[in-house]
């Protein structure tokens, strides 16, 4: 279930919302929402419910196991066991079928052909990210940083939560904890106001420019690709890079929003990150849950910042590595952690040397420059594909074009008006919601605008993933 859909919003959420404030004790109101939520997942395809509960229950009686050893041998046991159940889920579902490939790739380069048989396996969605909650959870267990949730139907109800189920954020189980123990009562007024703004606004965020830019610019180009001029290929890589934020971001503050209307506060996941001055603090505000969960569960364990440059930059590129692989099972992907890596450790060397711009305007349009150049790898189908727009895009190679009457005006004058509020407007989270009737008119117009504006289904991008 989509959240920019007739059946989400007329139907499930009020009915959700009336259900969940009206349940008279706690046991009651997360069962419900958590059969809601595995409603609003099998919605999608009810066949991957049950994974989700193995996948939960594996998880939840783990976390109790680690927490109950005696001997640190059974402990780190345990968690090699989860970790080895949790990752191995994703290896066939999401990466058996691509390394797979790839092998025989290889294999046919030296002569012979493996012919490995492919699963063919549907990827569950959200299961990245739902992976990734359960995963922070074991091991924060594990560190003693974490006790064990309560009861098995409180965990059940952090890890199904539809607001963040197949898109994130990456919330962890120390972030809910505290609040699934002190459930509020009633509906507060003022978190029902930025929720419902929070709401709103990512709505439009994706409806009104996303999926708009996404339609008359993106997709028209992106489709003829191989046929592009250079300044075409630029318009394309532009529009895509306002496409990807306007709807993650978008999602991102419908989650947060939905989540306030539940009566739960989820961490920021944007902050504005194309006013960055340098790669690294791209990283620090984009996706920012998942930044910080390869930080603390993958890049620091590797060694984070000590030692040598040389060890440092092994860190920052097999941490982007797998960081690229976690959005895809694609060499695109791949190539696209791999690009940031190396920007990453680029900028760590350029810091060390004092060589970074001191101009803080330059040092963001340069940032920018290079999150749009990853942004090509990052949508293109194939490295080929990738290749040859950045090779239109650089000079070296250029098609007939003539491609721009493809372009729709609304989606250029969109594109415009979106990049402009990239830089020139408060994120989400710095803004400030008046409760006046006015105010109030405000966002029912503008949900009732989105509304009108659903047409065919348009999944968020990180739904793929």
């Amino acid at each position: 279930m989509l959240f920019n859909s007739y059946g989400f919003v007329l139907a499930f959420l009020p009915l959700v919302l009336l259900g969940w404030w009206a349940l008279p004790t706690p046991r009651l109101r997360l069962g419900f929402l958590t059969a809601a939520s595995y409603f609003f997942y099998a919605w999608w395809d009810l066949r991957f419910v049950p994974l989700m509960i193995v996948s939960t229950s594996a998880d939840y009686f783990a976390g109790r196991l680690i927490a109950d050893a005696r001997s640190e041998a059974r402990r780190k046991t345990v968690l090699v066991l989860l970790l080895a159940f949790n990752l191995g889920l994703l290896a066939v579902f999401k990466y058996y079928d691509f390394f797979v490939t790839s092998l025989d790739g290889v294999g046919r380069m030296l002569g012979f052909d493996p012919s490995w048989p492919l699963l063919g396996l549907i990827l569950p969605v959200g299961i990245s990210f739902y992976t990734f909650n359960s995963i922070s959870y074991t091991i924060d267990i594990y560190r003693r940083r974490l006790e064990p949730a309560r009861s098995f139907l409180e965990f059940s109800t952090f890890v199904a939560m539809f607001p963040h189920l197949v898109a994130g954020p990456i919330v962890r189980y120390a972030d809910m904890a505290d609040q699934f123990e002190r459930l509020a009562p009633k509906p507060r007024a003022d978190e029902w106001v930025v929720g419902l703004w929070m709401f709103g606004l990512g709505m439009a965020k994706k409806v009104l420019i996303a999926d708009v830019v996404a339609r008359g610019l993106v997709d028209p180009l992106w489709a003829s690709a191989p046929a592009l001029d250079t300044a075409e290929a630029w318009i394309a890589a532009a529009g895509y890079t306002v496409q990807i934020y306007f709807d993650f971001s978008g999602y991102s503050d419908m989650a947060v929003g939905l989540a306030l209307l539940l009566g739960f506060r989820f961490p920021q996941n944007f902050d504005s990150p194309y006013k960055s001055a340098n790669i690294g603090e791209f990283w620090r505000r984009w996706h920012m849950s998942l930044s910080f969960w390869i930080r603390d569960y993958l890049f620091i364990p590797l060694g984070g910042s000590r030692g040598s440059a040389l060890l440092v930059t092994r860190n920052l590129i097999l941490t982007m590595l797998l960081g690229g692989l976690w959005h895809g099972a694609g060499w695109t992907f791949a190539l696209w952690g791999l690009y940031h890596g190396g920007l990453l450790a680029g900028h760590a060397a350029l810091s060390r040397r004092g060589l970074v711009p001191s101009s803080r305007v330059l040092a963001t349009a340069a940032t920018v420059l290079a999150v749009m150049i990853g942004w090509v790898l990052f949508r293109s189908a194939s490295p080929g594909e990738a290749f040859a727009l950045l090779g239109t895009m650089s000079g070296m190679r250029a098609g007939e074009g003539g491609y721009l009457s493809m372009v729709s005006g609304e989606a250029a004058i969109t594109a415009l008006l979106a990049a402009v509020l990239v830089f020139a407007a408060p994120n989400t989270w710095e803004l400030r919601f008046p409760r006046t009737r006015l105010a109030a008119a405000a966002l029912a117009a503008l949900l009732v605008l989105c509304v009108l504006r659903f047409a065919e289904p348009s999944p968020f991008i990180y739904f793929q993933f």
